[in-house]
């Protein structure tokens, strides 16, 4: 379980101090899929961050399977079980994706474990398996690729940052998808994403919604997401469809 105590996060801007995240508690019990939403600009991914280790807060303490994590490292956090999929993936040249599986992986996997982990999140396998992750793959295909690898982790807790950005529609349904397998067969791990799809806070155990830095609500699915204001929920959803119907094929634009 993922436990935030009094969690703050604040930066610097123009010499005075600008607070991001505001003494947040919440928890991310095992078994469950947690979706947290709100309002851009809210600090829906910075609290992802925070809880990956990418950044450190400025006030409050972790917890992860009971363990303090506050001062621990991205590498540290991910030996422990916390996978992370970026909103922009990063780009390894010189590194073939089924490199960069086996590493997620911890092991060496053959092609066809690997081939899996890609088909499952809409890839041609035999396409991409010994492409380099460089330059040459779309923003989509680099971000279905990292999708893979966190599967490939089978990690305890799963962080997704805004998964159906820049992937195309037909990947984004084969998505939705990923995420409902994943939770039919979630074991002793959680998942939790950051989205304001309105798909993907269809699939969801609970919802957490963020607003200006503070949990704003945080329940069951069936008694917060009524609550969500359903215009902003349709005008996201309608978006969120118009950008990935103007990918092609691969996640590239057309």
């Amino acid at each position: 379980m993922l436990e935030l105590k009094n969690i703050s996060f604040q930066v610097d801007s123009e010499g005075k101090g600008k607070e991001i995240i505001r003494n947040i508690s919440m928890t991310v019990p095992d078994r469950k899929l947690i979706v947290v939403t709100g309002p851009n600009g809210g600090g829906k991914s910075t609290l992802a961050k925070l809880i990956a280790g990418i950044e450190k807060p400025t006030g409050g303490r972790i917890f992860f399977g009971g363990e303090d994590i506050t001062d621990k490292s991205i590498t540290e956090r991910a030996r422990m079980g916390i996978g992370y999929a970026f909103q922009q993936p990063v780009r390894f040249k010189g590194i073939r994706v089924l490199d960069l599986i086996r590493i997620a992986a911890g092991k060496s996997l053959t092609i066809a474990e690997a081939c899996e982990y890609l088909s499952s999140v809409g890839l041609c396998a035999r396409d991409y398996v010994d492409r380099e992750v460089n330059a040459s793959l779309s923003g989509g295909e680099l971000k279905r690729i990292e999708i893979a690898t966190v599967l490939a982790r089978n990690a305890k807790l799963s962080v997704f940052d805004e998964p159906e950005a820049g992937i195309d529609l037909w990947s984004f349904r084969n998505l939705i998808d990923v995420f409902r397998r994943m939770r039919e067969t979630i074991k002793d791990s959680s998942i939790l994403i950051i989205s304001h799809q309105e798909r993907i806070l269809n699939i969801a155990d609970e919802i957490i919604v963020i607003k200006d830095g503070v949990v704003d609500r945080q329940g069951l699915r069936d008694e917060v997401y009524p609550s969500l204001n359903a215009g902003t929920a349709a005008l996201a959803s309608m978006e969120c469809e118009g950008q990935i119907r103007a990918m092609g094929p691969e996640g590239g634009a057309e």
